[in-house]
């Protein structure tokens, strides 16, 4: 199929660094490769929405120089290009992998899992122990949906910046649908992949455990799993993610500055190695020369 990527933020703030860093790859990376560049919200999460920020989000995008050729504001085929339109299509999964077998129900709170997963036996892949599988253990609670995933499920896969990723990580039984009603991440973006016939994901590196999970649900809606790159997070001078505390971490803060646009797309460049000095470069003039395995797979640093 010809190259789909996608960019898929959640409105709930301004774009950061990080953010604007990862999208400038995701843009990069379709088009260089001649393909369609997808943009699509989720805002399944409405409490965490803030009015105003989406199209503040599109505005700081335009403004570092990258567009898009489908999107909540261009349209395109596969419309609706917002999560929270889309909800009848998760239903739609969700009664495909009831009649699969794929999903049961659990009434775990999240405070019962995280007593489980701090015991001394326990480790990361086997965060959920499987408690209700056989039937809820709490049948008069409220009932999350959580999708069977098996040993035999276990998937090996090659990352696009980070190489093999050996089968196990991101093992265990996930929720697809919460106890309140509101579907997961999980499963909405591998619908919207598999609906939009989305066949790369650029994105943080902070979802790559995430992606055994959504290629065998891919799988088990009868579909095809994209293939997948994870770009390095952006670390503060302390060390630790880059965040409020760091100073001017957005687009809009660093437009605000005086920033332009080719100068902060020089500064993720240079992040990136993809130029080995900080001056004002285009977007586009980085196209030409592109290539993922370009890009270090350990996080970098960046101050505002």
């Amino acid at each position: 199929m010809p190259y789909r990527g996608r960019f898929a933020p959640s409105p709930t703030g301004p774009i950061h660094l990080g953010t604007a860093r990862t999208a400038l790859v995701a843009w990069l990376a379709s088009r260089a490769a001649g393909g369609a560049f997808v943009l699509r919200v989720e805002d399944l999460d409405a409490p965490r929405v803030k009015p105003g920020a989406l199209e503040a989000m599109l505005a700081d995008l335009r403004w570092l120089g990258l567009d898009w050729d489908e999107g909540p504001d261009v349209g395109g085929a596969f419309a609706p290009y917002t999560q929270s339109l889309r909800r009848d299509r998760y239903d739609a999964a969700i009664e495909t992998l009831h009649r699969r077998g794929r999903v049961f129900p659990c009434t775990c709170s999240r405070k019962e899992i995280e007593s489980i997963a701090s015991a001394p036996h326990a480790t990361e892949e086997a965060m959920y122990p499987g408690t209700c599988r056989e039937g809820p253990t709490h049948p008069e609670r409220a009932a999350s949906l959580r999708f069977r995933f098996d040993r035999e499920d276990a998937r090996a896969f090659v990352d696009g910046v980070h190489g093999p990723i050996g089968a196990g990580l991101g093992a265990g039984d996930f929720v697809v649908r919460r106890a309140d009603g509101v579907h997961s991440y999980q499963l909405a973006v591998v619908v919207d992949d598999l609906a939009m016939e989305i066949t790369d994901v650029v994105r943080g590196d902070d979802l790559l455990s995430s992606t055994p999970r959504q290629i065998v649900l891919i799988e088990a809606l009868g579909g095809r799993a994209p293939r997948h790159a994870h770009v390095p997070l952006v670390l503060g001078p302390d060390g630790q993610r880059l965040a409020k505390r760091h100073g001017a971490v957005t687009v809009r803060e660093q437009r605000d500055r005086g920033v332009t646009p080719e100068l902060l797309i020089a500064r993720l460049a240079r992040s990136l190695g993809l130029v080995d000095r900080d001056d004002p470069i285009a977007a586009r003039e980085l196209v030409r020369a592109f290539a993922l395995d370009r890009i270090a797979s350990s996080p970098v640093t960046m101050s505002a």
